[in-house]
């Protein structure tokens, strides 16, 4: 599992826009990335509206959102129209993002036993190491997907 201080590893994947992304071309910004389990379920609604309704904090402290899960291009569109969401949605079909940042891992419901994405938040510094996790063992706290952009915001000390 990733922990603070690690260099947070490099990726190359699309938007659900079909734009490339590469994580490293965002070097020299704090960086809020955060994984979630599927589209357009209730927890990953709330938490993705509650980065929604504090977007401009982030913008104006100049501190890029993605959000990252498995699903298809027509899901993650979905999703994203669904909720008004102004931040790109990274596209992680096979989980290889997932599985590189250790959130893809055995999960239970319902007594059944099933592999899907941890909920697990990444803020990474300006010069690419992991400066705080929200959820997963190695987390602060768990990500509280209602405020988790007041988390985010309160461990940076953005301004407001």
């Amino acid at each position: 599992m990733m922990k603070k201080g690690d260099v947070a590893p490099d990726f190359e994947t699309t938007t659900e826009s079909g734009n490339l992304f590469r994580l490293s071309d965002h070097k020299g910004k704090k960086v809020f990335l955060y994984f979630y389990p599927k589209d357009n379920t209730t927890g990953c609604k709330a938490e993705a509206c509650s980065i929604r309704d504090s977007y401009d904090v982030f913008q104006g402290n100049d501190v890029p959102v993605f959000g990252v899960s498995g699903g298809t291009e027509k899901s993650h569109k979905s999703f994203k129209e669904k909720n008004n969401l102004p931040f790109p949605l990274l596209m992680d079909e096979e989980f290889e993002i997932a599985k590189l940042y250790d959130v893809y891992q055995k999960k239970k419901m319902y007594g059944k036993e099933y592999m899907g994405i941890v909920r697990t938040t990444f803020l990474i510094d300006e010069d690419g190491k992991v400066e705080g996790i929200f959820g997963g063992p190695e987390g602060i706290e768990k990500v509280k997907t209602k405020e988790h952009a007041d988390q985010v915001i309160k461990f940076w000390g953005l301004k407001l």
